[in-house]
């Protein structure tokens, strides 16, 4: 299922490739999650948009790779694993931790003259919100009940041994790369931002979700889909749909 990427690099990963698409769309993973998480809303835009997820260390075929504890670094990265992609306008989507990871690389694009056509920023909080979360510091009964609560995670396998010992380093690295990422009010980009969030997640209100209108100087809009945390497992035709009109604009 997963196909890597022409280049060879480990962080970008493509499903259906589809290097004539005049768009193309990356995703960005949440804490402890994979690229694969994406498998379903590429197979969803087939033939609309040539669709690439990153890959972070530390999970599926990159698990014995030392997991990244901070945003910085994690953006530095895959900016530079993706440049090789930015030959066509890129719209970046990133969910949870992903959406913050994306709004760095954003700048990191914007900063080479290479800015996205748009951000969707999903089921986070604005970067400059301020959080105390100390989820990174637990234990791995309290990380495993984190996981159970956003219900992200197949039941089967949080009771499943090995497959958490592989899942609980990079979860640990993700939890403490979010959970100490400090941005100030004044952090902006020009790319235009939808942040989309369910209307029951635990982790943030419509409210906190609204609050990204300040982190960009270009247009904003905030899209809210009935669910928790994890709402778009349960909405991909909607979310393909409005990824869509967005894409073909």
């Amino acid at each position: 299922m997963t196909t890597a990427s022409p280049t060879g690099d480990p962080w970008v990963r493509r499903f259906h490739p589809a290097p004539r698409a005049s768009a193309r769309l990356v995703c960005f993973p949440h804490a402890g999650g994979s690229a694969t998480f994406y498998f379903p809303l590429s197979a969803a835009l087939r033939g609309t948009a040539d669709v690439v997820a990153v890959q972070y260390p530390g999970r599926q075929d990159r698990h014995q790779e030392k997991g990244i504890e901070t945003i910085a670094e994690l953006a530095d990265r895959a900016h530079q694993a993706l440049l090789p992609y930015a030959d066509r306008p890129l719209t970046l989507f990133g969910h949870s931790m992903g959406a913050i990871v994306a709004f760095e690389v954003a700048r990191r694009l914007e900063r080479d003259g290479e800015a996205p056509v748009h951000l969707f920023a999903s089921a986070r909080r604005a970067p400059s919100a301020a959080a105390s979360e100390n989820v990174h510091r637990r234990d791995d009964d309290g990380l495993i009940a984190e996981m159970r609560r956003l219900s992200g995670t197949d039941a089967r396998l949080l009771d499943d041994e090995e497959v958490l010992r592989m899942v609980l380093p990079a979860l640990r690295s993700d939890y403490t790369a979010i959970e100490t990422y400090r941005a100030t009010p004044s952090t902006v980009v020009t790319t235009p931002i939808t942040a989309l969030t369910g209307d029951t997640d635990p982790r943030v209100t419509p409210d906190e979700a609204r609050a990204w209108r300040t982190h960009t100087t270009g247009p904003f809009d905030l899209k809210v889909f009935p669910g928790g945390h994890f709402y778009l497992t349960d909405r991909i035709a909607e979310l393909s749909q409005l990824l869509r009109q967005r894409l073909t604009a």
